[in-house]
């Protein structure tokens, strides 16, 4: 990992403050930014502009918890999350949110160049899964539209189904677009027309 990151640390216990201070410091991180309340945190999040997220809670309460998963949805970065405490409710709310690693009384100096590695590496992890994910479902979208306009194509011009894609493929090819965006136009010709 480069210590270039620029870190933005949320810690309103000054004694905890300088746990994670010592920790960035001996890992050899000094981008340091430090927010000590959470008030506004969204707006100032998205100023700073952040590589990487560590909160230390305590014991919050869990009023203070929603505000920070909801901020935590919103900003899609690496966040560490250090609390004494925890439930599996909050556990299991944390992971929705997108925390990257949720500590439970593990706020040591020693362990913090392998939370902020690990948080990066679970973050990038996942961020791989979820575009895995969208372009899935991006290309089962563009196949069921492509199926649709095949249908549009053989019912109207009582053609067969590789025929039909042949007319897709050539005009895609022809307007130099993709077989999905032709097929959409045919559905939308379509519909208009009935």
């Amino acid at each position: 990992m480069t210590n270039k990151l620029k870190i933005l640390a949320i810690c309103e216990a000054p004694a905890r403050a300088a746990i994670l201070k010592e920790g960035l410091s001996d890992a050899g991180h000094m981008c340091i930014e430090w927010i000590t309340d959470t008030a506004n945190l969204n707006t100032r999040i998205t100023a700073l502009d952040p590589d990487i997220i560590l909160i230390d809670l305590g014991n919050p309460s869990y009023d203070v918890l929603e505000e920070i998963f909801q901020v935590c949805r919103e900003v899609k970065r690496p966040i560490a999350m250090f609390v004494d405490q925890s439930d599996t409710t909050m556990t299991r709310a944390s992971v929705d949110a997108g925390i990257s690693a949720y500590i439970v009384d593990g706020l040591k100096k020693e362990r913090i160049k392998s939370i902020l590695d690990m948080t990066i590496s679970r973050f990038n992890a996942f961020s791989r899964l979820q575009q895995e994910l969208d372009d899935t479902k991006t290309q089962l979208e563009g196949r069921i539209t492509i199926d649709r306009a095949k249908g549009i194509l053989m019912s109207q011009k009582g053609i067969t189904e590789d025929e039909a894609y042949a007319l897709l493929r050539r005009n895609a090819m022809n307007q130099k677009k993709k077989i999905s965006d032709v097929a959409t136009s045919v559905i939308t010709a379509a519909e208009l027309l009935s």
